[in-house]
């Protein structure tokens, strides 16, 4: 995932236009060196015109405009009157669309700092991943610095991209009314987060599945081929499948003793349950259950793919040879081979390659459900 460092200072009046109706988007980004820089927090700059001292809660919807080829943009604004109708009473409503990658990461750490009511991605798994991370800073937590916030900051989705896998994990549908109602109804539920690490940079956040291998290398080619829709997953594993070869993997559990695991096709570690669009592949993991799902595949071929991918979509594939799964707190991977060419992704987001460590962060984040 190519990021751009922000320097806030450059467009710090800019940033978010926080008011009913009001639209934010292309400010200026460029490269710098990223420092924690304090934001403009006056009161007034977040309170949109005619709002009084006992203000309304803040609401940030954050769109990535060109998702699915350009559909989310276009079915962001066919809801925009419905949203309005339904929550602008209660809430100040802020439209935050993306430029660039990373962008929504910055939008959602300014969000809490200025003390947001919740930041609901508007898109796909991969505006939910740029979101999720922005809720982090520096290997911690994003805090508000508005001394009268009494409560954190939610997550809220409002699935309109190319893949929704997450929203699956609570059988959500690919439905944005029905989201606004959840928003509405303003439930929260505390989720864990998965947050992975390496050798050396910051740690990287993921909601969703990280996964290593072969299922990570399709997942890096799928992401050339989105304007296919759901079709770019299968294009992406044909590509994959090309020249890969199984390889032992060096895993370490819960800080536990090293073991090795041979010929390994992929593996994945689930904080919920699907990803590749539609495929359950840790069928037992719960964002709720303040551990992840471990599940490895050995010694696969290209065809017991096709003759096992049923299922692998309806999650029963945890009964077939050469497949195990465990719940973890941490598992830590290494190639022995140390060629350093074992993919890894988390949400669809190529990470770059092993070894890596990653952990659970039980209860991370309260989502509106």
């Amino acid at each position: 995932m190519a990021c751009y460092n922000i320097n806030y200072s450059s467009y710090q009046n800019q940033f978010l236009a926080l008011g009913k109706g009001m639209s934010m988007s292309n400010p200026q980004v460029f490269r710098s060196e990223l420092q924690p820089v304090a934001p403009d927090l006056s009161p007034e700059r977040f309170r949109g015109a005619g709002s009084s001292s006992s203000r309304q809660k803040d609401l940030v919807f954050i769109v990535n405009p060109r998702g699915a080829n350009g559909r989310t943009g276009k079915e962001w604004k066919k809801l925009l009157p419905y949203l309005r109708s339904r929550l602008s009473r209660e809430y100040n409503i802020c439209e935050s669309l993306t430029s660039g990658p990373c962008h929504a990461i910055d939008i959602t750490r300014e969000a809490i700092r200025e003390g947001s009511d919740a930041v609901i991605a508007v898109g796909g798994d991969g505006t939910l991943h740029e979101v999720v991370n922005g809720f982090f800073w520096a290997g911690k937590p994003v805090v508000s610095h508005v001394k009268e916030s009494t409560h954190s900051t939610a997550l809220g989705l409002i699935p309109l991209g190319t893949g929704s896998d997450f929203a699956r994990t609570f059988g959500w549908k690919n439905d944005p009314c029905e989201a606004v109602e959840r928003i509405v109804r303003g439930l929260r539920t505390s989720i864990d987060v998965g947050v992975i690490s390496g050798e050396s940079g910051e740690p990287h956040y993921f909601i969703n599945v990280a996964d290593i291998h072969l299922s990570a290398k399709a997942g890096f080619y799928a992401s050339r081929y989105k304007r296919f829709g759901n079709l770019c997953y299968v294009i992406g594993a044909l590509q994959a499948f090309m020249g890969h070869r199984n390889q032992d993997l060096r895993i370490k559990v819960n800080e536990g003793g090293w073991e090795t695991y041979s010929q390994v096709t992929a593996l994945c570690i689930g904080n919920a349950k699907y990803f590749g669009g539609g495929m359950k592949i840790t069928p037992n993991a719960d964002p709720r259950s303040g551990e992840l799902e471990v599940v490895i595949l050995q010694n696969f071929k290209w065809y017991d793919f096709i003759l096992k991918l049923h299922k692998l979509y309806n999650g029963t594939h945890l009964s077939v040879k050469n497949v195990s799964s465990r719940s973890v707190l941490s598992i830590e991977v290494e190639d022995i081979s140390g060629d350093g060419n074992v993919f890894i992704q988390s949400d669809g987001e190529h990470l770059g390659f092993l070894p890596r460590k990653i952990c659970v962060l039980p209860a991370a984040i309260e989502m509106i459900s």
